[in-house]
Formats: C-alpha cells, sequence, structure tokens
C-alpha cells in the first residue's frame, strides 16, 4: 500500500474521531439520558464548541469526498510520487490542525483551511498535470 493511501485511511479515522468529539461534547450539554432517548424534540441549544466542532466535522465533509478521489484516481493512473505525497501529508495535516482552531475558536483557521486546500490541489496537479 502506497503512503497516499495510508494517509488517506488516517484521513478517515480522522473524520469519525470528528464524528466522536461533536456527539460527546453535544452528550455533555444534553445528558446521555436525551441523547440516548428518542430525542423527539430539539433539546437544548447547542454550545459554542459543540456547535463550531459540528461546523468543522461539515467542512471536512465538503472535500473529504473529493479528497478521497483524488487520491484513488493518482493510486490507479500510477501518478503516486512526492506531489501527491506532500499533497495527501498537507491535507490531513491541515485537517487536523483545523479542528482545535475552530473547536477553540483560535485566529488563523482560514489559513489553515486554505493550506488543506492547497494539498488537495496537490494531488489533482500530480493527476492532470501531462506525463
Amino acid at each position: 500500500m502506497t503512503p497516499q493511501l495510508t494517509i488517506l485511511g488516517w484521513t478517515l479515522v480522522l473524520a469519525i474521531i470528528q464524528i466522536l468529539l461533536a456527539a460527546a461534547a453535544r452528550t455533555g450539554e444534553t445528558g446521555l439520558a436525551f441523547n440516548a432517548g428518542p430525542r423527539d424534540g430539539d433539546g437544548p441549544p447547542m454550545g459554542k464548541i459543540t456547535a463550531r466542532l459540528k461546523r468543522a466535522q461539515s467542512n471536512l465533509y465538503e472535500t473529504l469526498p473529493l479528497f478521497i478521489a483524488a487520491v484513488l484516481i493518482a493510486n490507479l493512473a500510477h501518478r503516486d510520487g512526492p506531489l501527491t505525497l506532500w499533497g495527501s501529508g498537507l491535507y490531513l495535516g491541515g485537517r487536523i490542525v483545523y479542528v482545535p482552531f475552530y473547536g477553540f475558536g483560535v485566529p488563523g483557521r482560514p489559513l489553515i483551511w486554505i493550506a488543506s486546500l492547497f494539498g488537495l490541489a496537490l494531488v489533482l496537479w500530480a493527476i492532470l498535470k501531462p506525463a
């Protein structure tokens, strides 16, 4: 398995972690009984950190299908190389840093998002550049 596919696997682990973080934060706000129940009502309003974690999760899901497709296409087309390795690493690294920055409201989040998107662009460039 290529390092790029391993990075893709870890990106999927990050997606699961983000689901769990948002769920844990929401359970902390509503209590286990509410969360384990049918949740017919909306429950109490979402707190700041929980809402940020949910938005960070949604933000990941906007680009994750593109990243998955790009890494798989690069692998199937035998275009794996330094560009896809750097791009994949930059995407995953940016997405990891993005979660606490967004969750805690640390300035600089847009720059991290741009860095991860640049990583995705590197993988795409490796696919689309002339051979």
